[in-house]
């Protein structure tokens, strides 16, 4: 297997740039991150630059985070925001050689919501294909994201037909995934041709793969046979310093 480090929780308590250089000394194949706005993407671009690793994806910004807000693709009538954060993660991807952005739908719910998230995905998927990008959407459990309007596998895959671009995919996310539907081998499976990306954590407490309700080994194994090439994404949340807790990887190599 090969593994991504995602710098939104490991190693987040220091710089990106810092980040990506942790990431490599610890062995990771690639990086990906949340929101690196904070950071120039020049200095972003050099540390990748240095260690050689590939940034697999960044996420669309959340909007107002003080008032709550978790993306803003699928508010009605915030379509102007919306899709400036769209440009504004494109840009970042671009300069630093992302393959993929996360547009992350926010909350909201209903017949409007839905109208105005296929539409916004349609101008992001538009505006990518000009640099080879992938969109990604990401369903997101309902403990703790309560009320985001992607929520399901199923739903997500309905948008991907209806949008019907080629470079719109689902970001299969197992921590999310096992939460609200289970059966993490099957969908795998079934879901792999319109897949772009793969997370894991454990279950229910997001920390490290090595222990919890799901069996890693098992999965991992399966991902490995469906011959699965990129690496997947490490998005657990340490409860101490990310370098003692990386054991796992050496286990599930």
């Amino acid at each position: 297997m090969r593994f991504s480090a995602n710098l939104g929780f490991l190693w987040a308590d220091r710089p990106l740039p810092d980040a990506i250089r942790a990431a490599k000394a610890a062995g990771f194949d690639a990086v990906e991150c949340h929101w690196p706005y904070a950071h120039d993407p020049l200095d972003v671009k050099a540390a990748l630059d240095e260690t050689g690793l590939e940034m697999l994806g960044l996420n669309t910004s959340r909007g107002d985070v003080a008032a709550g807000e978790n993306g803003l693709a699928a508010l009605p009538d915030r379509e102007a925001e919306a899709r400036a954060a769209i440009d504004q993660a494109l840009d970042y991807a671009q300069i630093i050689g992302a393959g993929a952005v996360h547009v992350m739908a926010g909350f909201a719910s209903g017949e409007s919501a839905h109208k105005t998230f296929v539409a916004n995905l349609r101008y992001a998927t538009t505006q990518a294909a000009e640099n080879g990008i992938t969109i990604l959407i990401e369903p997101l459990n309902h403990y703790d994201a309560k009320g985001y309007f992607l929520s399901t596998t199923a739903k997500a895959v309905a948008i991907i037909e209806e949008v019907k671009a080629p470079n719109l995919r689902l970001m299969f996310d197992c921590y999310h995934v096992q939460l609200m539907e289970g059966d993490l081998t099957n969908r795998l499976s079934r879901l792999l041709p319109v897949i772009g990306h793969i997370q894991f954590a454990s279950v229910p407490d997001r920390g490290t793969p090595d222990h919890g309700e799901v069996s890693y080994e098992h999965i991992f194994s399966h991902i490995d046979s469906l011959r699965w090439a990129r690496p997947i994404g490490a998005e657990y949340k340490p409860k101490i310093e990310t370098d003692l807790t990386l054991d796992w990887m050496a286990q599930f190599r």
